[in-house]
């Protein structure tokens, strides 16, 4: 992906949300950090390729400053590589809504071609319209990626975050299943598995999940906190409040983690966040 988010937890908060009564944790991802890809990447003419580069990086750095110039170059004949470095200063400027069109159209106007290449700007568009707070449309986007690379976990995971953005817990849980298959044993997409099992009011499925990947990273916060509320929804207070304990251990004592440990102990299960109106954008997918 030219997108990869700052940290993978920052991007899943959006339904490992906080209990009654702490702080609310953000519901939108936090902003990626652009990869800029190197020359050829998307097959531009040689004396395209280093202005592309140039682009890219002050689109990265110096996002106001690039979209201008990029739209300048664009309207010099740039093609894909001025219309990808306008799409990335307007993401990298919060003009996220903006930004998914653009890589939309992009995507579109390729028509049959290079099918990878169009798969990573859907993804893109995703991307972008997470951040702008449409999960919806950032599910659809990514479902267009998807029917072109249908072997990419982090895609599933992307689309998974979308549908639990809109409380679609099912739909959540099917496409982290699919993460799974094409992964497996990733401790991360377990937890999340189990946080959309919880949401889904399924605390034994949940048990399971975190239970699997604390077998595999037994220090792991998230899957703590997991298992920590599945026990508290089954009512196993004593064995809940252990892994809480043990978080307020591992974690710094302010960190949202602690809160959400903190909260446990209070004896409060997380609440699943409102969706985000596509609407409101905010201020701006997992690893890749």
């Amino acid at each position: 992906m030219l997108f990869r988010r700052k940290a993978f937890w920052a991007s899943a908060v959006l339904f490992l949300s906080s209990a009654a009564g702490a702080q609310p944790i953000p519901v939108i991802p936090a902003q990626p950090q652009p990869q800029i890809p190197g020359p050829g990447t998307l097959d531009l003419p040689p004396d395209h390729q280093r202005r592309y580069a140039e682009c890219m990086k002050l689109a990265r750095g110096e996002p106001l400053k690039a979209l201008p110039m990029a739209e300048k170059w664009m309207g010099e004949g740039g093609g894909l590589g001025a219309r990808h470095c306008v799409a990335l200063a307007m993401f990298q400027s919060g003009k996220y809504a903006q930004a998914a069109a653009q890589f939309e159209a992009m995507a579109r106007d390729m028509g049959q071609e290079r099918p990878g290449l169009r798969a990573e700007l859907w993804a893109q568009a995703g991307q972008a319209w997470m951040e702008a707070g449409a999960a919806e449309k950032a599910s659809q986007a990514q479902s267009r990626a998807l029917e072109l690379k249908t072997d990419d976990p982090d895609l599933w995971v992307d689309r998974g975050l979308s549908y639990a953005a809109m409380q679609a817990w099912p739909r959540a849980i099917a496409d982290f299943d699919r993460a799974i298959r094409l992964r497996q044993d990733d401790v991360e997409v377990l937890v999340l598995r189990a946080a959309a099992w919880r949401n889904a009011r399924d605390p034994r499925r949940a048990l399971e999940d975190a239970n699997r990947a604390l077998t595999i990273a037994p220090d792991h916060s998230e899957a703590l906190l997991e298992r920590g509320f599945a026990y508290l929804a089954q009512g196993t207070r004593d064995a809940a409040n252990r892994d809480f304990e043990r978080v307020l251990r591992l974690v710094p004592p302010s960190s949202a983690a602690a809160r959400r440990a903190e909260a446990g102990l209070g004896g409060n299960l997380p609440v699943a966040p409102a969706p985000t109106s596509p609407n409101s954008p905010p201020q701006s997918g997992g690893k890749r």
